[in-house]
């Protein structure tokens, strides 16, 4: 894919988030990397900035040496964005005698809606329900996955879907994915929400979801960038 297809605005967010997407685990760790701009939502200290997707406990997912371990139930940050550049980091255990779904699953959700899968896929003729998959809608365009206990990474690109005065669709949602500096997800459009989103209209903001499924999933150095009224 050359970037030259890429329309205009897309292309100057693409090339904004490129410096992060180098391929080097060791690029995505440091504080200092982040955006000036960015909201951090998780810096490996505290998730004071979660609660329980369910309810308005908060969260207690296992804090350690950096990261944050899935338990206890679907989290969800307290700020609520719509279009916007989301940067996240995920670790999955091995799990070599578990198969399809259950191999190290969980889940980013974007307006709490629209989930960009993560999965133990690595080596895998990707589908739409493995890692890097827009949920039931797009298979990534190529398989980016590192092998179970090496750190990867997503940065996402999320527009919400746009809707008139008479509150008609006029643009679906979008979704541009990188997993380890490598483009996955090309401005795929998503009619309506995936597979276990949060329920309710289209047109209010949402959070940041992570899921929790069973798996002992690791996240670190999570941070968003509202982009609304940039495009």
């Amino acid at each position: 894919m050359k970037l030259t297809s890429l329309k205009l605005p897309m292309l100057g967010i693409l090339i904004a988030a490129l410096p992060l997407a180098a391929g080097v685990s060791s690029l995505f760790s440091g504080s200092e990397l982040r955006p000036s701009d960015a909201i951090i939502l998780f810096d490996g200290k505290d998730l004071s900035q979660w609660r329980y997707a369910d309810s308005d406990k908060p969260a207690d997912w296992k804090v350690h040496n950096g990261y944050m371990e899935v338990r206890g139930g679907n989290i969800c940050s307290k700020q609520e964005f719509t279009d916007c550049q989301l940067h996240v980091e995920f670790w999955l255990p091995s799990m070599p005698d578990a198969k399809g779904q259950a191999r190290a699953n969980s889940g980013v959700y974007l307006q709490g809606r629209y989930e960009v899968q993560v999965l133990d896929s690595y080596g895998l003729a990707s589908r739409d329900n493995d890692c890097g998959a827009v949920y039931g809608v797009s298979a990534p365009m190529v398989n980016a996955c590192r092998p179970p206990e090496r750190w990867q990474t997503y940065d996402i690109i999320f527009h919400a879907p746009k809707f008139d005065a008479n509150g008609d669709m006029i643009s679906k949602a979008r979704l541009t994915v990188l997993q380890n500096g490598v483009l996955i997800q090309e401005n795929v459009e998503v009619a309506g929400i995936t597979t276990a989103g949060k329920d309710g209209g289209l047109t209010t903001a949402g959070p940041v979801i992570l899921q929790d499924h069973g798996n002992p999933v690791r996240y670190r150095n999570v941070w968003v960038r509202p982009l609304e009224g940039r495009q």
